[in-house]
């Protein structure tokens, strides 16, 4: 990649920043900036998650050009950053924004007189020595999770050796995490795993397969292939795949219709996709479904379309029945997500609750902060749990709100992290076809790319 253009020309290397959330951010320096003496990478920007600015990123992980890493800022304090550090290019490198949101970080980048960038495939896809099957979406909070465990207790079913490789969530030690792999309920407790990732990762070890994660996805990528037939690629948020896929599922939402051509990158998703699938159209309305159905065949004909339910069933549906309920849900769905109810509250309807309780008026510290900040929120309590101390907020909202029951819609096992005054009844939910076409997409996929 050339320098950039300039009215006057600059003596060394270009000037770079780099907009992220700690995931797609860190994995575009490794992999384009990284050992590249043409760039010098001055300062990363911070946004979606907190406690992730004031840091830096490591110079064990930054490389020979970095001897004290890089600096992490407040995304706020960009127009700043560019004009003190003299910047000539930002490159945003995260996801799940409307397309709107992306042109006006654009202008804030460019009225400080640098130029704006997107990095896209054939920059940042690492190439397997496995075949590698991959699940995205258009937005977070769609049914990622569900379709992906799906796929590999099909493969595994199957006898293929499946690994799991999960988008990034490093919120700890980035040195430590730069390669995580979690095969046992121990291997969350060594790595201080907090609620979203634990989220991420315990229904693998549930099923009994093996999730890798982390910061440096080219490591992972060596020791992932090398216990594996196939490596399942399971995204984060709205964001495409750090590795190249030979399948490529994307999700689209059907209590979000129009949102597949609105958000940056799930966009670029929807148009690159193999196999595309319109979740949730058991809770859906049928109006919904058929709007989808036109977007796809407006822009996408031809592509091969799974229509999935998410069967949502609870543990102790007795302690829902006639019940008032306080729900708690993924944190990021809700959140930059922009749901205003999830899983917990179709839970709820099904098994019979006389009352979802608002927790906003019970909230405090963190989930707080969320309610205020996140205002389509509806009294869902979003489980935030980046640090101890969220967790601890979590916990005092969730003992406060006058409710017989707890309906943890998250995937994590909350038990294993917070106390409660009250019995907590346990959501899951699995992907279900309406239809059989995915089998015979998976067994041609297995024909020409695992020899069967």
């Amino acid at each position: 990649m050339p320098p950039p253009l300039r009215a006057e020309p600059r003596q060394g290397p270009a000037r770079v920043l780099i907009m992220g959330a700690a995931g797609r951010d860190f994995h575009n320096f490794n992999t384009v900036f990284r050992d590249d003496p043409a760039y010098t990478v001055v300062a990363f920007t911070a946004a979606q998650i907190p406690d992730i600015a004031g840091r830096r990123y490591p110079a064990e992980l930054a490389g020979r050009l970095y001897a004290e890493g890089i600096p992490i800022h407040p995304e706020e304090e960009l127009a700043a950053i560019i004009r003190r550090e003299r910047v000539d290019q930002v490159f945003l490198s995260y996801s799940d924004l409307r397309h709107e949101d992306v042109m006006h970080k654009a202008s804030i980048v460019m009225a400080a007189g640098a130029s704006f960038a997107l990095l896209g495939p054939a920059a940042t896809m690492l190439k397997a020595a496995v075949p590698v099957v991959s699940v995205c979406a258009v937005r977070t909070g769609v049914g990622k999770s569900a379709l992906s465990r799906h796929l590999v207790k099909w493969f595994a079913g199957r006898g293929h050796r499946v690994v799991a490789v999960r988008h990034p969530m490093p919120y700890g030690d980035l040195q430590k995490q730069a390669v995580q792999r979690f095969a046992a309920w121990e291997d969350l407790d060594r790595a201080n795993a907090t609620i979203e990732e634990r989220e991420e990762y315990e229904p693998y070890i549930a099923n009994g397969a093996v999730v890798f994660a982390g910061v440096d996805y080219g490591r992972i990528l060596k020791q992932a292939e090398a216990e594996a037939d196939v490596l399942l690629w399971d995204g984060g948020n709205n964001d495409f795949p750090f590795y190249r896929p030979d399948l490529h599922f994307v999700l689209l939402d059907a209590h979000r219709p129009g949102h597949e051509t609105a958000y940056h990158p799930g966009e670029m998703n929807f148009r690159m996709a193999d196999v595309l699938v319109v979740s949730k159209v058991d809770s859906a309305p049928p109006e919904n479904v058929d709007a989808i159905l036109a977007s796809v065949r407006a822009a996408r004909p031809g592509v091969p379309v799974l229509m999935a339910e998410l069967d949502v069933v609870a543990d102790r549906p007795d302690l829902v029945a006639g019940k008032r309920v306080v729900i708690v849900e993924d944190g990021p769905t809700l959140t930059h997500g922009g749901m205003k109810t999830g899983a917990g509250t179709v839970a709820a309807r099904r098994y019979g609750a006389a009352q979802v309780v608002d927790a906003r008026p019970y909230a405090v510290g963190a989930i707080a902060d969320a309610f205020r900040a996140f205002r389509h929120l509806e009294g869902e309590v979003p489980a935030m749990g980046y640090s101890p101390q969220q967790i601890a907020d979590l916990e005092a909202t969730l003992n406060a709100v006058p409710a017989e029951a707890v309906i943890d819609a998250t995937p994590a096992a909350l038990t294993h992290l917070i106390k409660l005054n009250k019995p907590l009844v346990q959501v899951s939910y699995e992907f279900k076809e309406r239809g059989a076409e995915l089998p015979r997409i998976l067994e041609r996929f297995e024909k020409e790319r695992l020899g069967r």
